[in-house]
C-alpha cells in the first residue's frame, strides 16, 4: 500500500500536473508586441519552507518569437526575459515581490525594477502568476500576416538557490517547477 502511494506520488505524470499556463495573449501595437499571460501552479513544499524561513525564491518568465522557415532553420525574431525574486521578512511578516529585466542588480545591466509588498502568501503569488502589457519585441521585428510560433516559459531559477536546497531539489519531483506554453500567432497589421 506504502510502494503504491510513493510511485504515484514519484511518477512524471503527478510531477507534471503541478501548474499550466491558462492565458496566452499577443497584441500588436505601434510600441511593438506585447504579452498577457497568467498561469497557475502550486509552490512545493521545499520551496515554501524555505521562503518562510527568509531565504528569497528566484524566478524566470521567458518569451520566445520564431519565424518557421521551410527552407532553413527557424528564425527568433525577438526574445524577452523577466526575472521575479519573490521573498518573505519575518520580521514585519510582509511578502515582497519584485520584477526586473536585469538577473541581479550587479549583473552589469542597468533597468527598472518594480516590488510591491503583500500581506498574505495568496496575493503575492497570485500577482506572481500573471504578466500584462510586457513589450518582448519590437514593432520592426515582426511583418504583417506573417505566423510566428511563440513560446513562454515561467520556471522557478534553482541556479539563484543556496547551495544545500538546490541539492535538495536535485532529483525531487517537488522541487523544480515550470509551466509553458507555445503558440502560432499571425501578426496584425498595425492599426494608425
Amino acid at each position: 500500500m506504502l510502494l503504491t502511494a510513493a510511485l504515484i506520488l514519484l511518477s512524471p505524470a503527478h510531477a507534471q500536473a503541478r501548474g499550466e499556463v491558462i492565458e496566452l495573449r499577443l497584441e500588436r501595437t505601434p510600441a511593438g508586441v506585447v504579452l498577457n499571460a497568467a498561469w497557475q501552479m502550486e509552490l512545493p513544499p521545499l520551496v515554501e519552507s524555505a521562503l518562510y524561513q527568509g531565504i528569497a525564491m528566484h524566478f524566470v518568465a521567458e518569451a520566445q518569437v520564431v519565424r518557421p522557415r521551410w527552407y532553413w532553420s527557424d528564425k527568433t525574431v525577438a526574445q524577452a526575459v523577466r526575472h521575479l525574486r519573490l521573498s518573505y521578512q519575518p520580521l514585519t511578516r510582509r511578502w515582497r515581490l519584485t520584477q526586473s529585466a536585469a538577473e541581479r542588480e550587479d549583473a552589469g545591466r542597468v533597468g527598472l525594477s518594480l516590488g510591491q509588498n503583500f500581506d498574505e502568501l495568496g496575493d503575492a503569488l497570485a500577482s506572481l502568476q500573471r504578466i500584462a502589457g510586457w513589450k518582448i519585441a519590437e514593432p520592426s521585428a515582426v511583418e504583417d500576416d506573417v505566423t510566428y510560433s511563440v513560446h513562454f516559459q515561467f520556471r522557478l531559477d534553482t541556479s539563484q538557490m543556496p547551495r544545500p536546497l538546490q541539492f535538495g531539489a536535485v532529483g525531487r519531483s517537488g522541487g523544480n517547477m515550470s509551466v509553458s506554453k507555445r503558440m502560432s500567432w499571425t501578426a496584425p497589421e498595425i492599426q494608425p
